[in-house]
């Protein structure tokens, strides 16, 4: 197996193209996954940032995609706004998707991942159909230009997104597996979420969490290797499902995103060396 390992630009907050680079050579990283927003609403200028990225030879392995109107204050709010549940910014989100999968494939890129939003368990549930109606019409999108469409894990159990995907029906809609938001949404055991949602894995998070000790509630992340994520058995699935897929470490919380995640990347070498994996 051979690996690649990268970093979310989000995760170091950066200002500009030339910010993230810097931030990644510190970081020892070499490729990253890239926010598509900043660039399609010209905050990033798209030339100006993809020559500096190719001039310091940075890899972009995937892009992300956020939605409008968002609020991850609590849980009760993400799960009201998030992905294109909301109907006052699904317009807006369409436009952006559309527009993204342009920028994409502009930049040459195969994967993008999102957050659908918390899909719906009960089929009867109206917003099912409606969320599945939506969904096609953004990995469509994306398809159009060449790109597969990744969703994020956690807002939803395993068994819940495999049977979303399955009744989406689409053959470039897989998943960014991260195994933290399993802990922070409370929606199961991250290596038994990997373990059912292997066949679908196209790409992962390096992410570390603590489940909450509140049903209700947020979980806590924290440092990759300092939470509840049990990165051997995640490991060992990778090396017997075969995942030779892009493993980018994400940090959302902390103040010290350079020097946490150049441990993860430690963490992540240490792992892929002890399963034979070939590190890119």
């Amino acid at each position: 197996m051979k690996m690649r390992i990268a970093a979310c630009s989000w995760s170091f907050r950066p200002g500009s193209a030339t910010e993230l680079i810097e931030a990644l050579r510190a970081s020892g990283i070499a490729r990253t996954q890239l926010a598509l927003d900043p660039i399609r609403t010209g905050e990033w200028p798209e030339a100006e940032s993809r020559e500096a990225l190719e001039r310091a030879g940075i890899g972009v392995v995937s892009g992300m995609m956020g939605m409008a109107g968002e609020d991850y204050s609590t849980l009760e709010s993400i799960r009201l706004t998030g992905g294109v549940r909301p109907d006052e910014h699904w317009t807006a989100n369409r436009a952006a998707a559309e527009e993204n999968a342009r920028l994409a494939r502009r930049l040459g890129l195969k994967l993008i991942s999102l957050h659908a939003g918390f899909l719906p368990e009960e089929r009867e549930d109206p917003e099912r159909a409606r969320m599945i109606e939506r969904l096609r019409e953004v990995v469509d999108l994306f398809a159009a230009e060449g790109v597969s469409t990744l969703f994020e894990t956690g807002q939803e159990t395993a068994g819940t997104l495999v049977e979303f995907l399955e009744e989406l029906d689409r053959p470039t809609a897989g998943v960014n597996f991260d195994p933290a938001n399993m802990l922070l949404y409370d929606k199961g055991d991250p290596a038994e979420a990997l373990d059912r949602l292997s066949s679908w894995v196209r790409q992962m998070h390096i992410k570390d969490a603590l489940r909450t000790k509140t049903p209700g509630t947020w979980g806590e992340e924290v440092a990759a290797g300092r939470g509840e994520v049990d990165w051997t058995a995640v490991f060992d699935l990778i090396a017997e499902r075969g995942l030779e897929v892009d493993l980018v470490i994400e940090r959302e919380a902390g103040e010290d995103r350079i020097g946490e995640i150049r441990s993860a990347r430690e963490l992540v070498v240490g792992h892929l060396q002890r399963i034979g994996a070939v590190v890119l």
